[in-house]
């Protein structure tokens, strides 16, 4: 279970990461993406990769 927790937590972060970059403009994958420089989907991504975080430390207790 909490293999599950940690591997959960790493997917979301790296989700949240690539929402941040889409939506600075950093990341213009795909390319017809609404989210590309769109300012709230940063702000959604940070938000998630937060979550993530706080998901890998329950995990790794």
């Amino acid at each position: 279970m909490r293999a599950a927790v940690t591997i959960g937590g790493l997917l979301v972060l790296l989700m949240g990461l690539l929402w941040i970059g889409q939506g600075t403009g950093y990341i213009q994958w795909p390319a017809s993406s609404f989210m590309i420089d769109q300012r709230i989907w940063a702000l959604w991504g940070a938000l998630l990769a937060v979550v993530g975080i706080v998901l890998i430390r329950i995990g790794r207790r």
